[in-house]
């Protein structure tokens, strides 16, 4: 088992309810400020996007965050850099698309992401049938390759996706990209069709972007993701102080 998910399933046995806020990497000259001010709002891992340029899981706002990052010339080899010389004090898992990792090399991507200290990986365009070798890759770095499963996600496929997962298991709220939403969408029955075949901790996300949506879900589940109403807030002008009280309004609704 990953370090990752052993970190993980310690924090749900104390009966925590985890916060994961997102942030674009890059996307401000400060954004690793803004890390830490999450943090010590009580942000129990940070989700880290590594800017691409043709996403197929972002909505407008996390597009216009990576155009700003990708401008400011980031790169994956960047924010590892970033990341390795500012460590942080709570688990980091990378989110960006495939071809990033397949341009750099496999073992060379995953090599950065242990090095920058990041344990786990969401990457939507790279399927279970095509993951054999970066799960291999992975392996020996031990950053854990975390699956997303939808409302529209099969039995069968819940099975084999949720067998796969490691860290914890990404549980879409709705057929949607990231960004803003009302109520909950589907994710009681995403995160009850995960439970059904397997125990990882399964955390929800895409358009939880209230405190009040945040506690709704995480009532059903183990842990929410935070990520387009937070990056909006970023790209308006938001301080490290903003951000931090932002982030602890979500920490208090979920306690």
């Amino acid at each position: 088992m990953k370090s990752l998910e052993i970190h993980l399933r310690a924090l749900r046995d104390s009966g925590r309810k985890a916060l994961v806020p997102y942030f674009m990497a890059g996307a401000t000259p400060d954004w690793l400020d803004h890390v830490h001010a999450a943090i010590h709002a009580g942000a129990d891992a940070i989700e880290i996007g590594i800017p691409f340029s043709d996403p197929l899981m972002d909505g407008v706002v996390i597009q216009q965050a990576a155009m700003a990052s990708l401008n400011a010339g980031t790169t994956f080899a960047s924010v590892c850099r970033e990341l390795a010389n500012n460590p942080l004090p709570v688990p980091s898992v990378a989110m960006t698309y495939y071809n990033l990792f397949h341009h750099d090399g496999e073992e060379r991507a995953a090599g950065r992401l242990r090095e920058a200290g990041m344990t786990g990986a969401i990457i939507p365009d790279l399927t279970l049938e095509e993951s054999d070798n970066w799960r291999s890759v992975c392996a020996q770095n031990d950053v854990a390759t975390i699956f997303l499963v939808a409302p529209s996600t099969t039995p069968e496929r819940f099975v084999s996706l949720a067998a796969a997962t490691e860290g914890f298991c990404y549980a879409a709220a709705r057929m949607a990209v990231t960004g803003r939403a009302s109520g909950n969408g589907d994710a009681s029955r995403v995160v009850d069709a995960v439970r059904a075949v397997n125990d990882v901790p399964t955390y929800v996300g895409i358009g939880i972007t209230t405190p009040e949506q945040a506690a709704e879900a995480a009532r059903g589940s183990d842990g929410v993701i935070v990520g387009s109403a937070l990056v909006q807030r970023i790209l308006d002008g938001a301080s490290a102080a903003d951000v931090e009280a932002f982030v602890r309004e979500f920490r208090d609704a979920i306690n």
